[in-house]
C-alpha cells in the first residue's frame, strides 16, 4: 500500500481522554504555520443531528480549514454497535481511507480522529481504525491519560500497532492534571518505554474550555517539535517527575 502523504491518524488508548483537544492542538499549530488542515471524524457517536461533533469542535478551537464526518450515530457506543442500533449503515475502513485521501488531495494535513481506542469495531466485519491506518499507510499519534492504568493500555496499543506494521509517531498525554498524583508523575518517565515511542506532548486539563484565541496562542507550548510545537519532554519530565524514594 502506498504511504499516505500528509495524513495522521489520532487514536486514544480509550475514550474520554482528551483525543479531540489533542487533535485540535495539532491542527492549531499546523494552521498557524500556514498549512491547510482538514479533520476527518469517521464515526461520531453520542451526538444528536443538530449538535456540534468532535470534528466541528476541532475546527472551532484550531481554525482548521475543514471538517468532515462519514457517519453520525446518536447513542454513545462503539461505532459498529451504535450504527446497528440506529438502523444505519456503518462506516468501514475503506470508506475512511478513501475520504482521507480525497481530503489530502486538497489540504496539506489531514487528521483522522478515531472513536475510543484503536481496535474499537467500526462495522460488522470487525473493521477498525487500525485497519484504516494500515490501508492509508499513515502513522498513528496515540493519546493517553496521565494516571494509573495508562502504561498497560499504552503498551497494548503500541503492540497492536507493531503487529500490524503501522508506524507510531509518539504519545501525547491528553489531559495533564493541575495537581498530578504520584502515578501521573512517574508515568512521564515510563510512557515512552511503554509505547516504544517518544512522548510528544502534554495538554493541560481544561484546555478545551479556553477561547479559540487563547487555545491557538498556547497550543504550541503543549506539543513537541515533531508536532510543530516547542514543548520539551526532558524538561517537562524533570520538572514534574517524582524523585526516586520521594
Amino acid at each position: 500500500m502506498e504511504r499516505a502523504v500528509g495524513i495522521v491518524v489520532v487514536s486514544g488508548t480509550g475514550t474520554e481522554i482528551g483525543k479531540t483537544v489533542v487533535t485540535a492542538a495539532v491542527a492549531a499549530v499546523a494552521t498557524a504555520a500556514g498549512r491547510s488542515v482538514a479533520v476527518l471524524k469517521p464515526a461520531q457517536t453520542g451526538v444528536g443531528p443538530d449538535e456540534r461533533g468532535d470534528a466541528d469542535e476541532v475546527v472551532r478551537l484550531s481554525g482548521a480549514a475543514a471538517s468532515a464526518e462519514l457517519g453520525r450515530f446518536p447513542e454513545p457506543l462503539a461505532p459498529g454497535t451504535a450504527a446497528r442500533r440506529a438502523g444505519l449503515a456503518p462506516v468501514g475502513p475503506r470508506e475512511v481511507a478513501e475520504a482521507a485521501r480525497k481530503l489530502a488531495a486538497v489540504h496539506d494535513l489531514v487528521l483522522v480522529e478515531g472513536a475510543g481506542g484503536l481496535l474499537v469495531r467500526f462495522d460488522e466485519e470487525g473493521g477498525t481504525l487500525a485497519d484504516a491506518a494500515a490501508l492509508l499507510g499513515a502513522p498513528v499519534l496515540v493519546v493517553a491519560p496521565a494516571g494509573l492504568g495508562t502504561l498497560n493500555s499504552t503498551t497494548l496499543t503500541a503492540e497492536a500497532l507493531r503487529a500490524r506494521g503501522i508506524g507510531q509517531l509518539g504519545v501525547v498525554v491528553g489531559s495533564w492534571p493541575a495537581a498530578p498524583d504520584l502515578a501521573a508523575r512517574c508515568n512521564l518517565a515510563d510512557l515512552p518505554e511503554a509505547a516504544g515511542a517518544p512522548l510528544l506532548g502534554a495538554v493541560p486539563e481544561g484546555s478545551g474550555a479556553l477561547s479559540p484565541t487563547e487555545f491557538r496562542a498556547t497550543a504550541g507550548g503543549w506539543l513537541a517539535p515533531p508536532l510543530g510545537g516547542t514543548w520539551d519532554a526532558e524538561s517537562f519530565t524533570r520538572t514534574h517527575a517524582e524523585p526516586y524514594g520521594g
